[in-house]
């Protein structure tokens, strides 16, 4: 059994990686924890890369057969991340990647002796985690009880080659177009329960960068 502590910003990504993740990854003798940023009474919320980088290198240290991932949006990074700001006009895609090399070449420039270069995998979520229910639009609009908005959420996905393209402006991230429709959305509970009802295959099979990072932590079984 592999077991990966995962870094996470919020407790719908919390949620969502200990319950649709694990599940999806279980067979492949992959365990996950999710870690929640943060001190007691300010946790989540665009952590610094400061704090960001405390918590990986810990989980690394405490116990060398554990590895560690995060989950982090890159709508609203916090400050100081390697690699960020990028250039403007890159597609979501690359400006994540690029800032996942810089953090992992400066976690193992930091601990090269615990190996980072094989227990690290970062992952910063392409623009944030609302993205992801945009691959399925039927399902998402029915698991918040909204089935009117499936015409809505779908007219919002069809406007981009992938859910991950939906861009990350102050009014047009994910979660803002969700708002704009459903203005009681409250992440926590129809986030993660959407996440439930669509499942990571239909996120897999929609959004490139997610699909890479599950295949990335699925080959640490091997």
């Amino acid at each position: 059994m592999i077991r990966v502590a995962v870094v996470v910003e919020g407790q719908t990504e919390a949620s969502f990686v200990e319950s649709v993740l694990a599940a999806a990854l279980w067979p492949n003798d992959i365990h996950l924890n999710a870690i929640l940023l943060g001190v007691p009474g300010h946790k989540g919320g665009h952590p610094s890369y400061d704090r960001v980088r405390k918590d990986i290198l810990l989980h690394l240290k405490q116990d060398r057969n554990v590895y560690c991932s995060t989950m982090l949006d890159l709508y609203g990074l916090g400050k100081g991340f390697p690699g960020a700001p990028v250039p403007p006009g890159l597609p979501g895609i690359t400006k994540a990647t690029r800032i996942e090399q810089a953090v992992k070449a400066d976690i193992c420039s930091a601990v090269p002796d615990l190996r980072p270069d094989i227990r690290f995998v970062p992952y910063i979520q392409v623009h944030e985690f609302e993205a992801l229910l945009f691959s399925d639009p039927r399902l998402f609009a029915a698991a918040i009880l909204q089935p009117r908005l499936e015409r809505t959420f779908q007219a919002v996905r069809d406007g981009y080659a992938t859910p991950e393209d939906i861009n990350d402006g102050a009014t047009t991230a994910p979660s803002k177009r969700v708002c704009e429709a459903f203005g009681s959305y409250r992440k926590v509970v129809h986030g993660a329960t959407a996440a439930t009802r669509i499942g990571v295959e239909s996120m897999r099979r929609e959004c490139p960068h997610f699909r890479s990072w599950i295949e990335q932590l699925s080959r640490l079984a091997q």
